[in-house]
């Protein structure tokens, strides 16, 4: 693929800088919008990055700053309500804004990235926004090739789930949860970004709704004991029957940084899992939540240095 002229929206965020790094690593000029560009300096040792301060609701300098672009990606998204951050201004009204502001800027690609479960008559009001912005985004793309992307729950380094809950259990003996049984399918961050670098180089992934999930479906509450293991903690997991889920959603939604809310309560009433995989399009086989969480939660970071330690020696001794 030749070198393209890529803007990420939440470049920033999770995703957002293992895909930037990525991007960067393959030769492509990646700018990233950013209302703080001094919080995020660190992403500017990737060399053809450009940190561009910007706020992405401005829809009537939007299509100035995408104009140039070979391609468009959106990440922006929140778990939660606060301060000014509305779930339809977010995940609708946003979408809706960058997919006409492609047009205007003759951007012919956009990828969006949404999730499992997004749909208008969704439980939740996190799920209902994300498919209304997706709606909005089919209906006002016009002549630009999209693909969105719908991901079950990421981990990976850095991320804001699974290490969260390693936090807990490093404080708790017995961690007793909400929506135990809930079923998901967790993914690696690395394989959604091979994803999403893969659809720019594909036509047969254009106008199309892509679902992503890793290789295994767990309980939530399978989830949280995979974690345990993986940092090298005997914790005791209790799944709370319905009413005292519901209260302890009720209650964290009050803690400072809500570790849950209500509405994260109602989003788990929906399975995150894939009825169909895309990353088969790809000939991608994701990777496990259980061969890569121990590398970075505690448990494995040891014999991980050490196959790593291993592999470069290996590589050394057969060129010598």
């Amino acid at each position: 693929m030749r070198p393209l002229s890529i803007v990420l929206l939440g470049g920033t965020g999770f995703v957002g800088s293992h895909l930037a790094g990525r991007l960067v690593r393959d030769g492509h000029r990646v700018r990233v919008l950013t209302r703080d560009p001094a919080r995020h300096r660190e992403l500017l040792v990737l060399p053809s990055l450009e940190l561009v301060r910007f706020d992405v609701h401005d829809a009537a300098h939007l299509p100035d700053a995408l104009r140039g672009a070979d391609a468009v990606v959106n990440l922006v998204g929140i778990l939660h309500e606060g301060g000014g951050a509305r779930f339809r201004r977010v995940h609708a009204e946003l979408p809706r804004t960058v997919a006409l502001a492609c047009r205007s800027a003759g951007v012919p690609r956009l990828l969006h990235v949404s999730s499992i479960g997004a749909e208008e008559s969704a439980p939740s009001a996190y799920l209902r926004s994300k498919g209304l912005g997706e709606r909005l985004l089919r209906e006002d793309a016009g002549p630009v090739a999209w693909t969105v992307f719908r991901p079950s729950v990421i981990f990976g380094p850095g991320d804001q789930f699974v290490n969260r809950f390693a936090r807990l259990l490093r404080l708790a003996p017995v961690l007793p949860i909400a929506r135990a049984g809930a079923r998901l399918a967790p993914v690696y961050v690395g394989d959604v970004v091979e994803a999403l670098v893969g659809a720019l180089a594909s036509r047969t992934t254009e106008r199309r709704v892509l679902e992503l999930c890793g290789p295994d479906v767990y309980t939530l509450g399978g989830i949280v004991r995979e974690v345990a293991r993986s940092a090298g903690l005997r914790r005791l997991v209790i799944g709370l029957p319905g009413p005292l889920g519901w209260l302890q959603a009720a209650v964290l939604g009050l803690v400072p940084g809500k570790p849950m809310t209500l509405d994260n309560y109602r989003s788990l009433g929906v399975d995150s899992v894939c009825r169909e995989n895309g990353f088969a399009i790809f000939g991608l086989v994701p990777a496990s939540l259980a061969s890569l969480a121990p590398t970075y939660l505690g448990a494995g970071r040891k014999s991980a240095r050490l196959d790593a330690w291993r592999r470069a020696t290996a590589g050394r001794d057969a060129t010598t």
